[in-house]
């Protein structure tokens, strides 16, 4: 069974910054390419950034371009978003995600999910 388990969330003042990371299990993920998600309450889920099977390319909402940044570590079987000069917009429950493919591609829908984690930017 896979299962992708995201942490690093909590409450953080603007300007702030944070590390989400999600790990997986019973799959490896050196494969696939991987995306951070977000749903703000009362909006629906939003693209946030994405990467790559190898690392060598990424892709960001223009909302968070410039802040965040998506890494992974194929040997750790994990995905990473740094998230600086946080903003009370991009308060909402990360997601992540992965897709069967090495490159990412937004015409695919995402395979695997994680349960979210909560970021809270406080003005």
């Amino acid at each position: 069974q896979v299962q992708l388990v995201e942490s690093g969330g909590g409450l953080v003042q603007a300007g702030g910054s944070l590390r989400l990371s999600c790990v997986a299990s019973g799959r490896t993920l050196s494969n696939d390419a991987m995306g951070w998600f977000r749903q703000a309450p009362g909006k629906e889920r939003e693209f946030v950034a994405a990467i790559n099977w190898s690392g060598g390319k990424t892709y960001y909402a223009d909302s968070v371009k410039g802040r965040f940044t998506i890494s992974r570590d194929n040997a750790k079987n994990t995905v990473y978003l740094q998230m600086n000069t946080l903003k009370p917009e991009d308060t909402a429950a990360y997601y992540c995600a992965s897709q069967n493919n090495f490159e990412y591609s937004e015409r695919y829908g995402m395979n695997y999910w994680g349960k979210g984690t909560l970021v809270t930017v406080s003005s």
